[in-house]
């Protein structure tokens, strides 16, 4: 049995490379052109005059004058575009469509997964001076469809000039169309006539000193202005705007190293899945606990696990649960750390992840009277969990909590959730729903911090004379304060409409 997995998985390696490859070995090809990649060694009779570091650059009375670059090279601090070709292979393909490749989602993925690892690179000593003029052109041999989008929504670039891709109907091949791989200084003659843009920002290689040399002003982006450090690096709190969503399975940076480790994980990554949730599914939740940690998963609770039940001889009703929600597991690791039942509510799950869940679930229909109804019945049956962002979010932001929970229920215990991963997430908004979890238990040791913020008082409830909203508001405050995230009024459909542009709705598969 070994071997075959083994097998599968080495095709499934060499299938993802063809593909991940596809126009990097076109750009390959066009190594001693110096298109893409810096060749040091390059030769040629032509000599071009020293242009000074970016870090010379002044900043001051840019507001009217234009600048040109290219992201690779320039705008990233990333010595290889090879990563972003392998996510647009791994996040857009399939394992059939990799054998001719073609990719249909490459404007999704364009726009819903690379965003996130284009910030993570971006320079920040290139930015400024980029922030600093009025009107930007970017020129690049890279797929115009996997940078125009990022370009000008986050960087708000007036123009992005790059390579074409052929297409077969609705899909893109790994092939430029027949104009070939954009050459920059030709493209940028043929976009500003006789007429020279005032800055040019380039890499070290000497076709790239040829495109800024076209320029007023020019400035190379060397090596050590890429390495990562202080002045280079972009912090979360400089992006130029929020990212509040992405898209995509896969958590790490996938240089090739990175990748080759992933694959070589894969079959160990699916036993364990595998094992941790028949562990949770068979076993009492003490146990599944144990062995959950033993198997590497990191969990963590905070606050005392203490009875919040009423005093009184006569239980009325049971305890509301509201959690933030970072994935579909949340009720489940609250339920094994707690050692108690509870059923959750969910507004979209999938069939088969009813199926496999080791607790009670229960469909809500976004019918406000109908969910009010259910809710209050099954909190006359016990405890219940609720995640009223309504979708899960990956970054440190909550979404608008809807307030229907606050009619409900007087006893009211916010939940603080916090998870990490190191190679797969456990979410999704355009792939499977129904694979959420298991790609989350996939990871060699995903975290799960759990933390109790205790009972609401009773004034800070509907019960005690607040507005339904002005709970939910108050425990949406008191859950980011908790975790360090911050408070949003971004809802789900502006998520789904945003990454998969549709609604989020699941289909009852």
């Amino acid at each position: 049995m070994v071997f075959p997995m083994v097998f599968l998985k080495i095709m499934d390696w060499v299938v993802y490379q063809i593909l991940a490859n596809s126009c990097y070995r076109a750009a390959r090809k066009m190594r001693s052109y110096g298109f893409f990649l810096r060749n040091p060694s390059l030769k040629t009779s032509q000599q071009y005059p020293f242009f000074p570091s970016v870090t010379k650059c002044c900043l001051e009375g840019r507001g009217s004058q234009t600048l040109v670059c290219d992201i690779d090279g320039a705008l990233l601090r990333s010595q290889s575009f090879f990563p972003y070709f392998m996510l647009i292979s791994f996040e857009g393909g399939s394992i059939f469509r990799a054998f001719l490749l073609l990719i249909k989602n490459m404007q999704t993925v364009g726009r819903s997964v690379l965003p996130k690892f284009y910030l993570e690179n971006i320079n920040l000593q290139v930015y400024n001076i980029w922030g600093s003029t009025g009107s930007r052109v970017v020129f690049t041999s890279v797929p115009r469809v996997m940078v125009e989008g990022f370009l000008k929504e986050f960087l708000s670039a007036n123009h992005v000039i790059g390579t074409e891709l052929q297409t077969v109907g609705q899909y893109f091949t790994g092939f430029p169309s027949g104009c070939g791989l954009l050459v920059k200084s030709r493209a940028l003659k043929e976009f500003f006539g006789e007429k020279k843009p005032d800055i040019g920002l380039g890499s070290s290689s000497l076709h790239d000193h040829h495109f800024i040399s076209m320029c007023k002003e020019s400035y190379v982006v060397t090596e050590e202005d890429s390495k990562s450090s202080p002045s280079s690096v972009m912090t979360r709190d400089k992006y130029p705007k929020p990212l509040v969503f992405h898209d995509g399975r896969l958590a790490f940076f996938p240089t090739p190293s990175a990748t080759l480790a992933m694959f070589l994980w894969l079959p160990l990554g699916i036993f364990l899945a595998i094992y941790r949730i028949c562990i949770g599914i068979f076993l009492p939740y003490k146990m599944a606990s144990l062995l959950g940690i033993w198997s590497g998963i990191d969990i963590k609770l905070k606050g005392e696990g203490i009875n919040y039940h009423s005093e009184s001889g006569n239980k009325r009703k049971g305890v509301l649960y509201v959690c933030s929600h970072r994935t579909l597991l949340d009720p489940v690791f609250l339920c094994t750390t707690l050692g108690r039942s509870l059923t959750a509510v969910t507004y979209s799950l999938s069939k088969t992840s009813e199926i496999i869940a080791p607790i009670r679930t229960v469909r809500l229909t976004r019918d406000r009277k109908k969910d009010g109804e259910t809710m209050q019945r099954l909190l006359s049956e016990g405890d219940l969990v609720v995640c009223p962002e309504g979708t899960t979010c990956r970054e440190p932001y909550l979404l608008r909590f809807s307030s229907l929970f606050a009619e409900l229920a007087d006893e009211i215990v916010p939940v603080a959730m916090y998870t990490h991963v190191s190679m797969f997430y456990g979410t999704t908004a355009s792939g499977l729903k129904c694979l959420d979890p298991i790609f989350f238990l996939m990871n060699p040791s995903p975290s799960y911090h759990i933390h109790l913020l205790g009972k609401l008082p009773k004034e800070l409830t509907c019960a005690g004379g607040r507005s339904c909203c002005e709970v939910a508001n108050c425990i949406q405050r008191q859950l980011a304060d908790a975790l360090g995230f911050e408070c949003t009024t971004l809802t789900r459909r502006d998520k789904y409409m945003m990454l998969a542009g549709n609604e989020g709705v699941v289909q009852n598969k």
